[in-house]
């Protein structure tokens, strides 16, 4: 983690939406490290109770089960805030494929109602998940934020009309905002099961049980992983960044590192190995292609580094082996 002074947002209410989620239940347990009050906002249709355990009985810690579909809840859990982090989303590139209806309702018309919530309340700044997937068929490498392709699926639509609405409500209304395209975040808590699990948690679990993960494609695609330590340093210093420059603007939050699919699952064998060495021997499979995948990902942080002084704490192999580690202490049985 960075060094991060507790009194820059001691005592300051800020809403984590999607708090019970992988992102959000790290980021809601940071800042009450930092003596913030949260509140968590869920309606665990993706996030988990057990996520929520080693802080659900905090004093500055505050849980509102709603849907950020409906604007009264989004109202009621702005109330008095400083600051909102919006990580409430429905993930996944093939879950919006299967149904692109329900992933708009959440990730677009969610998103409208908790900005003019944060906009009627007067939050500070409202904070939210951009995504990687906004890129499209963008070809240059490595991707700056003001060079994006076209849209290659549901979900990479609905998180560049997030972009567009954000910027309009500062616009129009003043409301400050920062975006951060998160590039395939990874790390503790981030659930292994489900159809639309991400790739690195659950090819660890497949290890553990000797089964064979299956590679979509040959396995050259490549992606710039990105430890939740990384994407929680961006959520602080978005907070707390008093560089005007900084603020209504949308950041690469990931590495400047990519690594392919092959090089990937040999260093989550290389580290489970350390556990368990019979999984050295179980091998990979390769399947077709997915329909909405972009063949690679690599971000340019440069951006963030200069206007938030953004300095990314793990690499691939520094993040894959502290998830590894908790992964084996929290999930092997």
């Amino acid at each position: 983690m960075i060094n991060f002074s507790k009194e820059k947002i001691a005592g300051d209410k800020i809403l984590v939406t999607g708090g019970a989620g992988f992102i959000g239940s790290n980021l809601c347990e940071t800042l009450l490290s930092l003596d913030a009050k949260v509140i968590c906002l869920d309606n665990f249709a993706t996030g988990h109770r057990h996520n929520l355990e080693a802080f659900i009985n905090h004093p500055n810690f505050t849980l509102i089960e709603g849907d950020i579909r409906d604007l009264e809840t989004c109202k009621k859990a702005c109330a008095g805030v400083n600051y909102v982090l919006h990580e409430a989303a429905l993930g996944s590139v093939p879950r919006s494929i299967n149904d692109p209806i329900t992933s708009n309702e959440v990730n677009v018309s969610g998103f409208l109602n908790m900005l003019v919530a944060a906009r009627d309340v007067g939050v500070k700044r409202f904070i939210y998940a951009a995504s990687s997937s906004t890129y499209g068929d963008s070809e240059k490498l490595p991707k700056v934020e003001d060079e994006i392709g076209k849209p290659l699926s549901p979900y990479a639509i609905t998180k560049y009309v997030n972009e567009l609405y954000a910027d309009i409500f500062h616009q129009s209304y003043g409301l400050d905002t920062i975006g951060l395209r998160y590039f395939n975040v990874f790390g503790r808590k981030q659930d292994p099961e489900g159809a639309y699990a991400a790739v690195i948690p659950k090819f660890v679990m497949q290890f553990m049980k000797h089964e064979s993960p299956v590679i979509n494609g040959d396995g050259t695609y490549s992606r710039d992983f990105t430890y939740i330590d990384n994407v929680i340093q961006m959520n602080l210093l978005a907070m707390i960044t008093d560089n005007p420059e900084a603020v209504n603007e949308v950041y690469n939050t990931a590495v400047g590192d990519r690594t392919n699919l092959v090089e990937l699952t040999q260093l989550l064998k290389k580290y489970l190995s350390e556990y368990d060495p019979e999984i050295a021997n179980v091998d990979v499979i390769h399947g077709p292609n997915r329909p909405g995948d972009i063949p690679h990902s690599l971000a340019s942080v440069e951006k963030a580094e200069k206007l938030m002084d953004y300095k990314p704490s793990h690499n691939i192999e520094d993040g894959i082996k502290e998830a590894i580690d908790w992964y084996w202490e929290n999930l092997k049985n």
